[in-house]
């Protein structure tokens, strides 16, 4: 979780994100409501464990058949020839 503070700069507010400015406002009661926004954001958001696996090919396939771009295949239906009078 990162450290939010607010510091007053002239007349305006500065959040920051640990040693990083990242937003200045004109009201500190807006500042103070964009660090509540962030960290409940930041409480929402879940990272996958270290351990987790990740998406691999599955070494079984060997040769996966190719996807058509839908840009450049025949959308055309054609009719059953045994259908056709």
């Amino acid at each position: 979780m990162k450290n939010y503070s607010i510091v007053r700069v002239g007349n305006e507010y500065v959040v920051r994100a640990g040693e990083a400015s990242i937003l200045r406002v004109a009201s500190r009661r807006q500042a103070a409501r964009l660090v509540t926004a962030a960290e409940l954001l930041n409480a929402q958001i879940r990272l996958p464990p270290e351990d987790a696996p990740s998406i691999a090919v599955d070494a079984g396939i060997t040769d996966a058949p190719a996807i058509p771009d839908p840009g450049t295949a025949d959308l055309r239906v054609l009719a059953d020839p045994s259908e056709v009078s």
